[in-house]
């Protein structure tokens, strides 16, 4: 039998919280993106001879490389506000990365960018749930 327009569907099933030492993979995966991307921000910012003609500088990486290792360690601890923080961020970067597919210029420029603003959503979906387990774990 087909639900008719006044039947309703049954609520979801309330999502349980996280355990004590529980942290999902997609939390672990997005605290080493956070990882590797202040690695990679040191290690550009000290390996650039001029870093301002590039449009940087060293007290800018500085503070991005404190915000991502903040981002890192509040994740890896469980807190609702650096996950938020981080999905923020892949949204940028979602959204940035498919600006910049429309002006790619080459097949291999295109795929990069297709498979950034792919992993970079794919994580940003699996961290929906994990934020939704912090904050259940948290009334």
């Amino acid at each position: 039998m087909t639900p008719g327009p006044g039947d309703r569907a049954a609520p979801p099933a309330p999502l349980e919280p996280l355990g004590e030492d529980e942290r999902p993979a997609a939390l672990l995966i997005a605290v080493a993106v956070c990882l590797l991307l202040a690695l990679a921000v040191i290690i550009g910012a000290a390996t650039v001879h001029d870093l301002s003609r590039h449009g940087g500088s060293l007290p800018g990486a500085a503070l991005l490389v404190v915000v991502l290792a903040l981002l890192a360690r509040g994740m890896y601890h469980r807190h609702y506000w650096a996950v938020l923080g981080f999905e923020a961020l892949l949204a940028f970067q979602v959204l940035v990365t498919s600006l910049a597919l429309v002006v790619a210029s080459t097949i291999v420029a295109a795929l990069a960018c297709l498979l950034s603003i792919s992993l970079g959503g794919w994580l940003f979906w699996k961290l929906v749930r994990v934020m939704g387990r912090i904050q259940a774990g948290e009334r």
